[in-house]
């Protein structure tokens, strides 16, 4: 399906903004920064023995575009080339449609700090970021000009969408809830909800079969840290440790030594401080892990939940102390001796800048999901439009995931929020050229006003926490 000259050419500066921000992002951030996870992922691609712990789906597509440069710059060039090509898609669709603005707004969110600096790093993360953004892209191009995507560019959009839902095992929660969304039917939120269960169930049960049998990951047990993390945290909260799994000694061991923080599950995993106490629950099938997790948590549903409730404000970065770790991209590459290079000084310097601004609450996830419900109350009062079902669909999504952290999370990184907060951004672009109703307006800044005022007393009175692994695993 053509797109007619004009409107074409109305598009053409957002889409060469987009191209020339790119490559200024590749030239500030090459060769890429490599985290501790992106080492443990290139030794698999340099061995060519894979497993579970991380996305074997990233692995395997780095190690088809390994002979295309060495180190971790083929992934730096794929994250940010999608990166830009979907947020360019979307600013050159709403130049064609006459909002300028809006296209300028849209690019500018991808220099936000937060973002773009956490797309530098090789990680699954801006992986995910990157290949949702471009498939949104391609469907807004079409979608936001209120025409058919064409059958033929489905297929991209697919292997996007796909790639995206097996690059982290939450992003179920994100593709499924986004596709729902988008899909023309069915009509009814009651049956798109009904429609999105199921997908989630579907999904989840075929992800481990690609990842073990189609792209052959060894298993590393990495599904059972949910269950061990939750019962660790139950039993430091009540007396009786029976219905836990654990011992009594070994539920001592869990409250003396600090074993369940909010902040990650790490020190569970780490034979130094927790991991032998947990080593007879590891041990044991991820099943019945999971029955009795059910069970402790139908039994203790206040520990159950106060230990969730604790994990949630951690990982939104709501009531914890300033400079909460894990927010900032690394600045440098993890010590490796496999090749993976550290970025250059302006990259460095961008780091800085970004460490410096998630301090705010640009960067508390819980700003966002504030700012995600008004503009989705926002949008759900608004005639269908294009730019609307596109805005509901991206924040359903952010929503969604949002929601799935009350339950499955075990660590409070802010790059798990990546996609959330990007994605409520383009959709409050999406929606401005309509006037949000005045009291979801008064009721959006009031909240906002409120969480942030809470937050920042939170970051005054609670004393500095460690500022390294180490020290938090403590």
């Amino acid at each position: 399906m053509s797109i007619d000259p004009a409107p074409r050419a109305l598009a053409r500066p957002a889409l060469i903004a987009a191209v020339a921000l790119c490559l200024a992002s590749l030239a500030l951030f090459w060769p890429g920064t490599a985290m501790y996870d992106t080492v443990a992922q290139y030794h698999q691609v340099l061995t060519g023995v894979y497993d579970d712990w991380h996305p074997p789906a990233m692995a395997r597509v780095w190690a088809l575009l390994a002979p295309l440069g060495p180190g971790a710059t083929p992934m730096l060039v794929l994250q940010l080339a999608t990166y830009w090509l979907g947020l360019g898609l979307l600013g050159g669709a709403l130049a064609r449609i006459g909002r300028p603005r809006s296209a300028a707004a849209i690019l500018v969110i991808g220099l936000l700090p937060p973002f773009l600096g956490w797309q530098g790093v090789v990680l699954k993360d801006a992986q995910l970021a990157g290949a949702l953004l471009a498939a949104v892209g391609i469907i807004g191009w079409w979608r936001l000009a209120g025409r058919h995507v064409p059958r033929a560019m489905w297929i991209p959009v697919t292997l996007l969408l796909g790639y995206a839902v097996l690059v982290r095992a939450n992003a179920v929660f994100i593709v499924v809830p986004l596709v729902v969304t988008l899909a023309p039917r069915p009509t009814h939120p009651l049956a798109k909800l009904a429609s999105a269960l199921a997908g989630i169930v579907v999904v989840l049960g075929i992800a481990p079969i690609v990842n073990h049998q189609l792209l052959h990951a060894q298993r590393s047990g990495v599904e059972a840290t949910q269950a061990l993390y939750d019962l660790a945290g139950i039993a430091a909260r009540v007396p009786d440790s029976a219905t836990t799994g654990l011992t009594s000694a070994e539920a001592a061991t869990v409250r003396a030594r600090h074993c369940a923080t909010p902040f990650f599950w790490d020190p569970l995993g780490d034979d130094a401080h927790c991991g032998t106490t947990m080593a007879r629950l590891r041990a044991l099938p991820t099943a019945t892990l999971y029955v009795t997790l059910a069970s402790a948590a139908l039994h203790h549903p206040i520990a159950y939940a106060g230990h969730r409730m604790a994990h949630l404000n951690s990982t939104d970065r709501w009531l914890v102390p300033f400079r909460w770790p894990s927010a900032a991209p690394p600045a440098t590459s993890e010590p490796n001796t496999l090749g993976l290079a550290n970025p250059n000084a302006a990259a460095r310097a961008w780091e800085s800048l970004t460490a410096a601004i998630v301090e705010t609450p640009l960067g508390w996830p819980i700003a966002w999901i504030i700012v995600a419900i008004a503009a989705l109350a926002t949008a759900m009062s608004q005639p269908r439009a294009p730019a609307r079902d596109v805005a509901t669909a991206l924040l359903v999504s952010a929503l969604a995931l949002e929601a799935s952290f009350a339950v499955l999370s075990i660590a409070s990184d802010l790059r798990y929020h990546l996609w959330p907060m990007i994605a409520t951004a383009v959709a409050s672009v999406l929606l401005s050229d309509r006037q949000a109703p005045r009291r979801v307006t008064r009721a959006g800044i009031v909240a906002l006003l409120l969480v942030m005022a809470c937050g920042v007393a939170a970051r005054a009175l609670f004393p500095l926490p460690p500022q390294t692994y180490a020290g938090m695993l403590g």
